[in-house]
């Protein structure tokens, strides 16, 4: 078997996984249930093998997601699971499901077999992101094959593995599921030296839940509502295309004028999977030699700036990249030794795809010793929490046996 290619798309209520070059489109509850006679563990397509044991003897845990984030537990039978096995537990379930062949029906899971593994995610925090790393690499999965991305990205990763004229100009998206309406849109930023891709998410206060689309009255609220929000986000704008997604869209018989509001002189998809379909295009865009999306991403889960740190080298200022703009934030780690010639204090140029809203960034090293010339040497990591926060922590790593470290340090946040 080749290795797989695997985009994993887990929300609190769903999760789905496909597999790049392969059609088929797997769907599971998120919840995963034990067996109590026998401790054994259950999921289902559906949610019927996890359902049908709950009725019995089982015990049903759901919004796996939420209860990792929170680094929650839950007790079945008087033992305490931690989150993070759960959802290991969870996952083990689901991708030995892409390791099933006609041959063998029922294979035991096996890492090796799994090439490139995208998780994405509707959006992205580091608490989240580390949670779900944990639970992969215990999976065994090496953690240079495990991605984690934001369905924004997702997104932009279907809609640009599409033809041209799909996104050649500006492409909308409503994806509507239960409790949740968002809107997203891509627009193609061509420059001098690359191209940049840029999208943006917002959840839209009108979601609803699914179950009124069940009675007439619902189905007409709900096609008004999405009616407003179709001409507030899509009027007097350029559209190559409009996609739906979302279990909301399964059927468009309740919303008729809806339709005809972003069909108008649009090409209009509706697309169920977009999600995971774009994060499987990722894993296999990993795995080849060259990138086929040579783009810089502008989006949740991605850097909108360039930082450099200002420094010396050979007499003469420079700058020194320490992220670029479409860089993973949460990927973005860097760790620097730095001896300081006439200043107190280290300097950042953030520079966005705005010149307008260029700056600098000066950080003074309050509380750190004053040494002679080019004696005062220190260490700085720099990070990220989010793609418009960066945290900085910088060290007096002393400078040889005339002057040991004092211990100072400065941990600060910077805002791009």
């Amino acid at each position: 078997m080749e290795e797989l290619m695997i985009g994993l798309d887990i929300c609190d209520t769903y999760t789905q996984m496909c597999c790049y070059g392969r059609e088929k489109v797997w769907n599971f509850p998120t919840i995963i249930c034990i067996n109590k006679p026998d401790s054994s563990w259950w999921l289902g397509e559906d949610g019927r093998d996890a359902y049908s044991y709950a009725l019995g003897e089982g015990v049903l845990v759901d919004k796996l997601l939420k209860l990792l984030q929170k680094e929650g537990t839950a007790t079945i039978a008087g033992v305490k699971y931690e989150a993070r096995f759960l959802v290991e537990k969870f996952l083990e379930l689901v991708l030995v499901k892409a390791m099933e062949t006609e041959e063998d029906p029922k294979p035991a899971y096996d890492e090796s077999k799994i090439g490139h593994l995208v998780l994405t995610v509707p959006t992205i925090n580091s608490r989240l992101m580390d949670a779900l790393v944990s639970a992969v690499e215990g999976l065994r999965i090496p953690r240079e094959r495990i991605h984690i991305i934001s369905h924004t990205e997702s997104f932009l990763y279907f809609v640009l593995s599409q033809k041209r004229e799909i996104w050649n100009n500006q492409v909308g998206m409503f994806d509507l599921s239960d409790d949740f309406l968002g809107y997203y849109e891509m627009k193609v930023q061509r420059g001098m030296r690359q191209t940049a891709v840029v999208a943006d998410r917002e959840k839209l206060d009108e979601g609803f839940n699914l179950s009124i689309l069940n009675e007439p009255h619902g189905k007409k609220l709900a096609d008004k509502i999405l009616c407003a929000c179709g001409e507030r986000f899509l009027q007097k704008k350029l559209f190559s295309s409009i996609f739906l997604t979302g279990p909301g869209f399964s059927t468009l018989d309740w919303a008729q004028d809806f339709m005809k509001v972003v069909c108008a002189r649009r090409k209009v998809f509706v697309e169920k999977n977009l999600f995971v379909q774009g994060a499987a295009c990722k894993a296999a865009d990993m795995a080849a030699e060259k990138t086929s999306f040579p783009y810089v991403f502008i989006c949740d889960g991605r850097l909108g700036a360039t930082i450099y740190l200002k420094v010396t080298r050979n007499d003469q200022e420079t700058q020194l990249a320490l992220a670029s703009a479409g860089d993973s934030w949460y990927e973005s780690r860097n760790t620097l030794e730095l001896i300081l010639d006439h200043q107190q204090y280290i300097e950042f140029l953030i520079t966005p795809s705005d010149p307008k809203q260029r700056k600098t960034v000066k950080l003074t090293l309050e509380g750190f010793p004053q040494r002679d010339d080019k004696t005062l040497r220190v260490q700085a990591q720099t990070g990220f929490l989010d793609e418009n926060t960066m945290t900085v922590e910088v060290k007096d790593m002393g400078f040889g046996e005339f002057y040991p470290s004092t211990g100072a340090v400065l941990r600060q946040e910077v805002m791009l």
